[in-house]
């Protein structure tokens, strides 16, 4: 008995590369989502330590970068934490608020819309 005869045949099977298959629409790209700056603002009575905490906490920054960060907020008056899509920053602002309210520190973060758009800011 012969291999062949065991194979099920399917409708088509020789209309191979006829244009018998599925009609597939091409794709578009998908367009990336719109980033968002979560500024951190100066003020003169949160300590620096616990400025340096947010940042390792919530940004993920290692101790050094973290200082870095906030040397810069502490002379500028300004700096940026880190770059996110605008759910993520938002929920960001709102983490550090909450801990700087319960720490009674009155540390500020703000929203501003990455002018890139590229997602790689300019820090």
């Amino acid at each position: 008995m012969s291999d062949e005869n065991n194979i099920p045949k399917l409708p088509n099977d020789d209309d191979r590369g006829m244009g018998t298959g599925l009609a597939v629409k091409p794709r578009s790209r998908t367009k990336k989502p719109a980033m968002y700056k979560v500024l951190m603002l100066n003020d003169d009575y949160t300590p620096m330590e616990f400025v340096v905490y947010v940042l390792e906490r919530f940004f993920n920054k290692p101790a050094d970068e973290a200082t870095q960060i906030m040397l810069h907020v502490h002379q500028r008056g300004v700096g940026v934490c880190g770059i996110f899509t605008y759910e993520i920053a938002e929920t960001k602002v709102t983490q550090v608020m909450d801990l700087a309210r319960q720490n009674q520190h009155p540390l500020q973060c703000t929203i501003e819309k990455d002018g890139d758009g590229d997602g790689e800011g300019d820090e």
